[in-house]
């Protein structure tokens, strides 16, 4: 079973109808007892980073979200749920993030040449150059396109994190991966046959 975590953030549904179009059975919770027996943990995310840190520790969401990376479950962080799992934000002032991949989320800053033709955020489809294939990863040929909504990308400290990059006028990291973790800036739920893959090879991953 793989639990989706709910702190009311995010387009929650729409990542467990994906799942289940794949066939994996998905809840989504916040019960700290579910989220212990999931064999996967996904966090999905779209919003400000604050805010997302905020809701997690009001609703208890934090230690749980320690205990399962932890363990070892295979876990899934999309979009905002991507970009928490470092060190810390940029947006709106400086905050702190789980602090479990070190690194910050910094806002896109087009150079001043460039600034007039560069549209924030980063909305639609865009190509990912694969450097490391995770189990999620494979079978998704290099080059495939993926969709995104952002303004805010992370800049890894440790520059092996990086699984996949991809190029806004500057070239960005779009999904990393650690041990169990693997994460994306862009949104699998909706991309399409190439996101229904990735879903179906996390669910799969053992």
């Amino acid at each position: 079973m793989i639990a989706i975590i709910d702190y009311e953030m995010g387009n929650l549904r729409s990542v467990q109808k994906a799942f289940e179009k794949v066939g994996n059975m998905a809840v989504v919770t916040r019960d700290p007892a579910v989220i212990d027996r999931a064999s996967h943990v996904v966090l999905p995310g779209v919003g400000a980073f604050g805010d997302c840190m905020a809701n997690l520790e009001r609703y208890g969401l934090l230690a749980p979200l320690y205990r399962v990376i932890g363990a070892g479950k295979p876990f899934l962080g999309i979009c905002l749920g991507f970009q928490v799992l470092f060190s810390q934000s940029e947006e709106f002032g400086l905050h702190r993030g789980l602090d479990i991949l070190p690194g910050t989320v910094k806002r896109f800053s087009p150079p001043q040449e460039t600034a007039v033709d560069w549209k924030i955020p980063h909305m639609g489809w865009n190509a990912i150059d694969i450097y490391r294939s995770p189990p999620p990863l494979q079978g998704i040929a290099p080059g495939s396109f993926v969709y995104f909504v952002h303004s805010f990308y992370v800049e890894p400290s440790d520059p092996t994190l990086m699984a996949t990059k991809t190029d806004y006028q500057i070239p960005f990291v779009s999904s990393v991966w650690k041990d169990h973790i693997f994460a994306t800036q862009f949104h699998p739920e909706k991309s399409q046959e190439v996101g229904l893959h990735i879903l179906r090879n996390f669910g799969d991953w053992q």
